[in-house]
Formats: C-alpha cells, structure tokens, sequence
C-alpha cells in the first residue's frame, strides 16, 4: 500500500518533505506533482529504484528516455557536457518551467546511463518538487504516469492516481490537480534547438 500524503506547493510543509526524502533514499519510489502532469520519480543514485521505474514504465533501464529532474542549473554540469553561452542562455530563460531540455550527457552519469549520449534535463517551476530535490541533495529520475485510457491522456486528481498505483509505488503525493499537458522537449544537442514534442512550455524562448 502507497502512502498518501499532502503537501501544499505555497508552502510545502518541511516535515513532510523530509518523509519524501527518506523514502527516495531508502529505494523507494514516488507519484509526485510538478508544474506540467504528475511523475514518477526516485534517487537517480539509486539503481534498485531506477530498475522499478523502468519495470513500471515496461522499458529497458538502459534504453529509457528519463529526465533528470534538478533544483537549478547549479548540477547541470554533473551530468551535461561543457555548453555553449547560446545554449545556456537559452536554459536560463527558460528554467524553471514546463520544459525538458535534452543535452549532451558526460562521464559522470550514473553507471546504468553511461551508454547514453544524452540526457533530458527538467528544472520544474513547482516549489513540491524543487523543496524534494533541494532536501535530497541531487537529481530525480523521473517519467510522466501516461494514463493508458485514450482519450484521458494524464489523470489529473491525486486520488484516482493513487487508487491505480496504490500496490505499485511506495508513496502518491497530493499536491493538488495536476496538469494534463506534458512538458515541452527540445533538443538542445545539434547546431538549432529542435522541438522534439510540443507540450505546455511556449516555443518562444
């Protein structure tokens, strides 16, 4: 059974963040909100986690496209290649919001991402799941829940998110109703940004 807690994003109660932290570091994986549609998140140090993650999402941990969710662009050069001031700019303007920006991934990925070139950076402008990531100290990994009705393409109310995911993941965050469009990823890698999916973030950046 997933726990189920509430946590206002105008002024995310510290205890309760704590409680989200400790389940993170101890394996454990969550349903949390952001400023686009709910995620499923867990500690990018934790590979026990990450292999759940990918088993929930039916892919291949080492093929799976999962956004790194940070703080700020403070740890972007944990895991990003040296960038360009046309590029940075770019994600200063832009960040925090509803966007996913893939860039060169560098040697310091965690080990089941090496192979990978690049990497889905998320900076969500959402004080619930900045407050997580602060407290934690470093990324999550993390994927939207895409909900497999077709015309319901993101569930939106926490409480019918934790009635489908309730025996699958260790906590369901209630931050209020989610959004149901996802966020928009640009491909920062090549000589142009490259809109690789249309989502809630403007193309005007």
């Amino acid at each position: 059974m997933a726990e189920f807690i509430r946590i206002y994003e105008e002024n995310p109660n510290p205890k309760e963040i704590k409680k989200v932290v400790e389940i993170l570091r101890d394996g454990g994986v969550i349903i949390y909100p952001s400023d686009t549609v709910y995620a499923l998140g867990c500690d990018i140090n934790n590979n026990r986690a990450l292999e759940r993650v990918a088993q929930l999402r039916g892919v291949k941990l080492e093929k799976a496209n999962f956004s790194f969710v940070c703080e700020d662009l403070s740890n972007l050069s944990d895991y990003v290649k040296q960038i360009d001031s046309p590029t940075f700019k770019i994600l200063k303007r832009a960040l925090p919001g509803p966007y996913t920006f893939i860039l060169p991934g560098n040697n310091n990925l965690p080990t089941v991402f090496k192979k990978k070139k690049e990497v889905g950076i998320r900076v969500p402008d959402n004080s619930i799941t900045k407050a997580i990531v602060h407290e934690l100290g470093n990324p999550i990994v993390s994927t939207s829940i895409k909900d497999e009705d077709e015309v319901i393409e993101y569930t939106t109310d926490p409480e019918l998110i934790l009635e489908k995911w309730d025996n699958l993941v260790d906590l369901v965050i209630d931050g209020g109703y989610g959004g149901n469009i996802p966020s928009t990823v640009i491909d920062l890698t090549g000589p142009e940004p490259l809109v690789v999916r249309e989502g809630k973030g403007s193309l005007e950046i």
